[in-house]
């Protein structure tokens, strides 16, 4: 009876040991598929909850069975999720397709990883038309970051406030489990075609008429610094002409006729907006744009080719006769 009893207790204990061998080699199993698993799937370690021989003690049947590793966060295997147009409102015209990019990023020394998109930014009043994938690389603060975009193309139906959904994603793992990542949900305005159209236009229209202005001042002055420069000129032609008077009795009628020649010359020059050497006042008069000219401009080819004495009488008669035809007076 005793030797049965024995029998029966060393059989249980081995019974124990052997399915305990069996859930260890079953544990050791997964964690060598996790470091030998292809470069697209995620390498993770289980949680620290485990024994050594990767088993969970049940305390209420008083067996030992194997349960699924506990899998960090992503945050812990710093893997992170954004979209381009977090925290602010995306405005869109009814019937435009716009791009909408999640990206999912993690450090690239912990190899490729597989992920998956497991929903769609179909919502309310809005619909998704594609979505195209990129993966590439990028250096941040030193450290090689690995990524992979998916942009969705979407369309607002209606007009009005909606919201892009949030986005799920999944990371298998060779435990068999996956990690979950979602983007949070991105508030959406869409505007009719109307409603866009005339805001470009009030723009376009408040940008033409600042330009205008601009113009304007500008060109106002340019105009008042040229009218400066006018006054200025027309003053030193006046001041020249009271030295000339001065001198109508002691100069020499040809050098005095001359000089007042000059002075004529700068005054038309003035007038017509070239430089006093480039004007032709002989010219000038035969063609009709010195009307009353005609007497002043003879008294100057006479100095020029005759010559002469006059009197100071003469002189002075010729003086008056220009400071009118200029309109200049002695009391000014």
């Amino acid at each position: 009876m005793k030797k049965n009893t024995l029998s029966k207790a060393v059989k249980s204990t081995l019974d124990k040991q052997a399915k305990a061998k069996e859930k260890k080699q079953y544990v050791d199993s997964l964690l060598a598929s996790s470091k030998n698993d292809s470069a697209n799937a995620l390498v993770v370690e289980p949680s620290a909850g485990l024994d050594s021989a990767g088993l969970v003690s049940d305390s209420t049947s008083g067996e030992d069975v194997v349960e699924a590793p506990q899998l960090p966060t992503p945050e812990q295997l710093g893997i992170s999720i954004t979209t381009g147009h977090s925290g602010d409102t995306l405005q869109v015209a009814v019937g435009d397709t716009v791009e909408f990019p999640v990206t999912v990023s993690w450090s690239a020394s912990g190899g490729s990883i597989l992920v998956l998109p497991m929903s769609t930014a179909n919502a309310k009043d809005l619909v998704q038309v594609g979505m195209s994938q990129e993966s590439s690389r990028i250096v941040k603060d030193g450290h090689e970051v690995a990524q992979i975009t998916f942009k969705y193309k979407i369309v607002a139906k209606e007009e009005g406030i909606t919201v892009v959904p949030a986005m799920r994603f999944e990371i298998p793992t060779p435990m068999g489990q996956s990690l979950s990542l979602r983007t949070d949900p991105v508030p959406l305005y869409a505007t009719s075609r109307v409603e866009t159209f005339t805001t470009v236009l009030v723009i376009f229209f408040v940008v033409f008429w600042i330009v205008v202005f601009i113009w304007r001042l500008r060109r106002r002055a340019k105009v008042k610094v040229a009218l400066n420069q006018a006054k200025d000129t027309l003053y030193a032609i006046r001041e020249h002409m009271m030295v000339l008077k001065q001198r109508v009795n002691v100069a020499d009628s040809r050098e005095w006729l001359l000089e007042l020649e000059g002075v004529c010359k700068e005054f038309v020059g003035l007038r017509l907006g070239r430089d006093a050497s480039a004007v032709n006042l002989d010219y000038l008069v035969k063609d009709g744009k010195l009307e009353g000219w005609e007497h002043l401009v003879d008294e100057f080819a006479h100095a020029r080719y005759g010559g002469g004495k006059r009197d100071g009488f003469e002189n002075k008669e010729t003086w008056k006769l220009a400071m009118q035809l200029m309109g200049l007076k002695e009391d000014d």
